[in-house]
């Protein structure tokens, strides 16, 4: 396996200056080809950790980029931008991103219609919004890419932040947004319930009807959007289960057991046949 990091970096320009966002990395985890078939392609992951625009969960990144590592994808994890920037930047890192995979697909063994953004919580908003607004010109447009650089082909959205309303999760709104946070037109822009539509890629969805910081309700007004777009989708909603579980089992867990629920364990064989399929 070969690993190692890329910057990404996205220019922009603030009262006039123009300033480098140097914190956002995307780390590469890529298979060896293999003797039987050197030359075979293969789905590659970008995965984006939760951590409400504020911080970004570990739990979320290098433990997921095994386990698809193990399902013969290549593993991307971003480390994006957290407040105090704000939209779209780490949209427009994420989208860089997928550019920078897929302009890398012969050299990295990549099929490059097979490029799936991953995300937990905040980091599920994140991926939805490419899925989202890859087709529209503020994200590409600053980038100088065409929106098929940046599209995915696929999203899988763990107990996703999606919507802005009542069942918000306000602290990623806020860190999102900044000054804009109480803004209507602000909040409903990124509130991808109101923004997936035909264009959007399929989506595989889980959640748990537990958890007491996204409440669940955020992936049923996904998934009522997508369908009513002609969207497929996968949902998966377990009856238990706290908040932030990533693949909720020991390895993810702390001392106190909390994130160890087994009957939500299987989401990630589930993600690998709904990927086998795509």
């Amino acid at each position: 396996m070969k690993q190692f990091t890329e910057p990404i970096r996205i220019t922009k320009k603030q009262t006039g200056k123009e300033k480098v966002t140097a914190a956002a990395s995307l780390n590469a985890y890529l298979l060896d080809p293999v003797s039987v078939a050197p030359k075979r392609l293969r789905p590659a992951v970008i995965i984006c950790p939760g951590g409400g625009y504020e911080h970004l969960s570990d739990r979320e990144g290098e433990p997921i980029a095994m386990q698809f590592l193990s399902m013969g994808c290549h593993a991307f994890v971003l480390n994006y931008s957290i407040a105090p920037e704000e939209f779209p930047y780490p949209q427009m890192e994420l989208a860089a991103s997928v550019s920078l995979v897929r302009s890398h697909a012969e050299e990295w063994l990549i099929d490059p219609e097979k490029i799936i953004v991953c995300g937990f919580s905040a980091g599920g908003h994140l991926a939805c919004s490419l899925g989202a607004f890859w087709n529209q010109e503020f994200l590409y447009g600053p980038l100088e890419l065409s929106p098929e650089e940046i599209k995915p082909n696929g999203m899988i959205l763990a107990y996703p932040v999606i919507s802005s309303g009542p069942y918000c999760h306000q602290g990623s709104f806020l860190n999102l947004l900044g000054a804009d946070g109480a803004n209507e037109a602000a909040r409903r822009l990124v509130s991808l319930e109101y923004q997936v539509g035909s264009h959007t890629p399929p989506v595989f969805l889980w959640h748990t009807s537990t958890d007491d910081a996204v409440p669940v309700k955020n992936s049923y007004l996904l998934a009522d959007a997508l369908t009513e777009h002609g969207v497929s989708v996968e949902m998966h909603i377990y009856p238990t289960g706290c908040h932030g579980l990533s693949l909720a089992n020991r390895e993810v867990s702390g001392e106190d057991g909390r994130c160890i629920v087994p009957q939500c364990q299987n989401w990630i064989s589930l993600a690998k046949t709904w990927l086998e399929h795509l």
